[in-house]
């Protein structure tokens, strides 16, 4: 089965009893400032205050009796294995969430309040695929993938269809780290409109996605430091030629941009979101893509920042 718009539909009816239908805010103060028309879809409201609630859940649900009641595994840092954790105890699963040894103790207790089994590793990615490899061999748990999985793409790709429900929109912006939210959202916009215009941004400091789309094959590259923590991975293997096939341009922010974001939609619109959900208002700010006189749709991916560890004071 490969991802197309009926995939993505069916994950939403799927996922509807357990997620948010999150709403679509407006802000004339940034409007103004960006001469254009900006719609937010704001899943920093959604469970576990991420759109990666979406993809979990649809990976879950959408597993056949027999092999879900092995259990689910992965390797996370942070929002998927919460959203994992939490869509596996509503299907009544084991779930096993292998964690860096430095994660957030904040993320920690998120993923074990949803009864999920912690198996701690060191912080690098092949310690990371290591220990998940091991649990799934113990347990036999499916790997739900955070982003290289099919359903994992369809459910995010549903934030995508109820903003485009709500509202009509020239260009529809997100931000990419491994690819799984751009893929649903890209093969969801392009399908409902085609003649939208689909673009990310990423980090300059982590912009493998905009390397690797630029030269037309993966590259996978050295990541400096980002403030936007959920977008410092490479983009997926399966996920890459999706991209290549359905997004319009990937556009790369500045740190200083992308903490100037996060503040003045902090400010302006008062809500919380994550610095990786500011990298695409970054994208605007540093005027890196034409939207004079459009109407644009932004996905504000999640709102779980560590209040003790703001970046200004």
């Amino acid at each position: 089965m490969s991802l197309d718009l009926d995939r993505i539909r069916a994950a939403h009816e799927r996922i509807r009893p357990h997620i948010h239908r999150t709403p679509v805010l407006t802000s004339e103060r940034l409007d103004e400032a960006s001469g254009a028309s900006l719609f937010f879809k704001c899943e920093n409201f959604q469970k576990i205050g991420a759109f990666k609630a979406r993809g979990a859940t649809n990976a879950v649900f959408a597993l056949d009796d027999a092999t879900a009641k092995r259990g689910v595994a992965t390797h996370s840092s942070g929002n998927h294995g919460t959203a994992l954790a939490r869509a596996a105890k509503l299907r009544g699963i084991p779930a096993h969430i292998v964690m860096p040894s430095n994660s957030a103790k904040v993320k920690v207790r998120a993923v074990e309040s949803y009864d999920a089994s912690v198996v701690f590793c060191e912080p690098n990615q092949a310690a990371r695929e290591v220990a998940c490899a091991d649990v799934i061999a113990k347990t036999g748990a499916s790997l739900i993938h955070s982003f290289e999985n099919e359903d994992v793409m369809a459910g995010q790709g549903t934030a995508a269809v109820e903003l485009l429900e709500d509202v009509d929109v020239d260009v529809v912006i997100c931000p990419i780290g491994g690819g799984g939210l751009l893929c649903g959202t890209a093969v969801a916009a392009k399908s409902m409109r085609p003649k939208i215009k689909v673009v990310a941004a990423e980090p300059a400091n982590a912009d493998d996605a905009a390397q690797s789309f630029r030269a037309g094959k993966r590259i996978v590259a050295e990541k400096k430091f980002t403030i936007a923590d959920g977008l410092r991975t490479n983009v997926g293997e399966r996920n890459f030629p999706i991209i290549q096939r359905y997004v319009d341009d990937i556009v790369t922010v500045s740190e200083d941009a992308i903490i100037s974001a996060m503040r003045t939609i902090w400010e302006t619109m008062k809500i919380i979101i994550e610095p990786s959900a500011a990298v695409p208002y970054a994208a605007i700010v540093e005027s890196k893509i034409d939207i004079s006189g459009k109407r644009l749709g932004i996905i504000l991916t999640g709102g779980n920042v560590d209040l003790d560890a703001l970046p200004w004071k």
